[in-house]
């Protein structure tokens, strides 16, 4: 599978923006997907999973409340809504996907996991 992530931008603090990551192929409900995002400096880290059905989710603490991730199957695509956004939310983020019926938490979570990378979208959120 291919992912084009898309959305990204420059956005004032308290601000929102939605990602979009659309995937090529037809099995795209038989895979859950993630979103990931790395820093200037930092390390990449979990953001937001989604399972194959979308009937798990789960959030990186830092995002919890303020970030939803969702999934159209019939359109191949994956999004992250983020809401109040803060300084700290600036990062690359990219997409992953992982062909599984699986849904526990540390399997979502974990980059390692996940299969197919798209080649992310730089949100800036500036103070």
């Amino acid at each position: 599978v291919q992912l084009q992530a898309s959305g990204g931008g420059l956005v004032q603090a308290g601000g929102s923006l939605r990602l979009s990551c659309a995937a090529s192929g037809r099995t795209f409900s038989t895979y859950a997907m993630g979103w990931f995002r790395q820093a200037p400096g930092k390390e990449r880290e979990f953001v937001a999973a989604i399972s194959y059905s979308g009937g798990s989710t789960y959030y990186a603490d830092s995002v919890k409340g303020r970030f939803t991730i969702s999934r159209d199957n019939a359109g191949n695509t994956v999004y992250l809504q983020m809401n109040f956004l803060k300084p700290e939310d600036t990062a690359v983020y990219s997409c992953a996907a992982d062909q599984t019926y699986y849904t526990g938490r540390h399997y979502l979570t974990t980059a390692k996991r996940y299969d197919y990378w798209g080649q992310g979208t730089l949100v800036t959120v500036s103070s």
